[in-house]
Order: C-alpha cells, then sequence, then structure tokens
C-alpha cells in the first residue's frame, strides 16, 4: 500500500510504501491539545518505511504518562499540521496523523487508545478493541 500526505500548506509531504500496522484513534491529553480535536486519528507504520520531504518540519517534544519518554510530535512549522509522531519507548515505529494522508476513504480505526481521558461527547468506536491507557507493552 502507498501512503502519501501533505500538510495543510503543502511544504512538507511524505510517502510511505507499506502496510500499515494499525489505525488508531487516541484520546490523552496531549494528542488533544496538540490536535486542537477531541482525538488524534494515527496510522502505524514502520519509520524505517517512512520518507518525509519539505524544509518547514519541526519537532516538539512531550514525555509521555505511561512510557515517561519522549514522544518527538512531528509538524509543518509554516501551517503547523501535525505530521508524525514517533516515540523513544517505542523504536522503529512512526505514527503518522491520518488527517494528512491524500486518501482517507480506508480508514477503520481498530485501536481506541486512552479511553480513560476521552472527551463525554465522544464514544467509543464501534468493532475497535479499547484501551483505558495506552498501547500495553
Amino acid at each position: 500500500m502507498k501512503l502519501e500526505g501533505q500538510c495543510l500548506c503543502g511544504n512538507v509531504t511524505y510517502a510511505a510504501d507499506t502496510e500499515p500496522k494499525f489505525t488508531a484513534v487516541c484520546h490523552c491529553t496531549n494528542c488533544q491539545r496538540q490536535t486542537g480535536a477531541g482525538v488524534s486519528l494515527v496510522v502505524g507504520v514502520d519509520d524505517a518505511d517512512l520518507v518525509i520531504s519539505g524544509d518547514s518540519v519541526k519537532t516538539f517534544i512531550t514525555v509521555g504518562e505511561d512510557h515517561q519518554s519522549n514522544t518527538n510530535r512531528s509538524f509543518c512549522g509554516n501551517c503547523g499540521s501535525p505530521i508524525v509522531s514517533r516515540i523513544d519507548a517505542m523504536p522503529g515505529l512512526a505514527f503518522i496523523k491520518a488527517g494528512t494522508l491524500n486518501d482517507t476513504s480506508w480508514l477503520n480505526p481498530t485501536l481506541d487508545l486512552w479511553h480513560r481521558s476521552a472527551q463525554p461527547w465522544v464514544p467509543a468506536i464501534p468493532g475497535a478493541e479499547v484501551f483505558e491507557r495506552g498501547i500495553p507493552a
């Protein structure tokens, strides 16, 4: 599968020629703050398969509550679009921000993460495996 996407202004683009490992919604408070929404929809891929282009990529680091390691949140420094997150405790895995994909028609979240932090108006995803916290180690 060829995954391609870009930021809002088009300066940052990416491609990954790989099958996604999973599609998830994350309700953690850091993802809510980063997206400005109740959830972050992400697609997990092998980081080695992801190629990001553009000269405006910036990274902001947060520390995850469960894993206590850096979550490296990359975004476009021009328009602010979140692009990908990488967690030091999960080497080799990249979490593409699914709203930046050129084709989102196939998305079907199978994991519902940090549901304990979900906004009260956001129900669990039907058919998804629900975790009150993050992905178990």
